[in-house]
């Protein structure tokens, strides 16, 4: 595996935001989807996620930096965990960081029963979440003319 999980901080909360804001920020741009994307959220969003019991952020660190962060959900409750979000950073894409990281996280989780949405319109996460085990669900939800959000799931 050529990355590192690391357990965030409180006190990485606005690095999360900061990295969260220029990760989106071309998806924002692409499908104008304000309302909706991680890139219009402001650091008290990060934060109060955070603080959710349920919620660990992960920063996903890659040849001496971090290259990304991932968020799992899990709830402890028999229901499924949930990744949401998770990014790279634009210049670190294409080198199999996602891929490590949902398989890390899997590794400490478990790796059955599981769900995270996308961007239905971008080709190469569904790739990679089809790639990772993830099926589609059948539930899509139009978000405006360029976007619509797919849902998936891992048994």
């Amino acid at each position: 595996m050529s990355i590192t999980l690391r357990k965030a901080a409180v006190d990485d909360i606005q690095k999360i935001w900061q990295m969260q804001v220029e990760a989106f920020s071309g998806l924002l741009d692409k499908y104008q989807d304000y309302d909706l994307s991680p890139a219009s959220e402001d650091a008290g969003r990060i934060r109060e996620r955070f603080d959710q019991p349920e919620t660990t952020y992960f920063f996903i660190s890659a040849e001496g930096k971090d290259v990304g962060v991932i968020r799992v959900v899990d709830k402890k409750d028999g229901s499924r965990k949930r990744i949401s979000p998770l990014w790279i950073m634009e210049e670190d894409r294409g080198k199999g960081y996602a891929q490590d990281a949902i398989l890390a996280v899997e590794k400490i989780y478990g790796e059955h029963y599981w769900e995270l949405d996308t961007i239905l319109q971008e080709e190469g996460n569904l790739y990679l979440y089809e790639k990772m085990g993830y099926h589609q669900t059948g539930r899509i939800e139009h978000i405006n003319d360029r976007m619509d959000i797919v849902f998936y799931e891992k048994d």
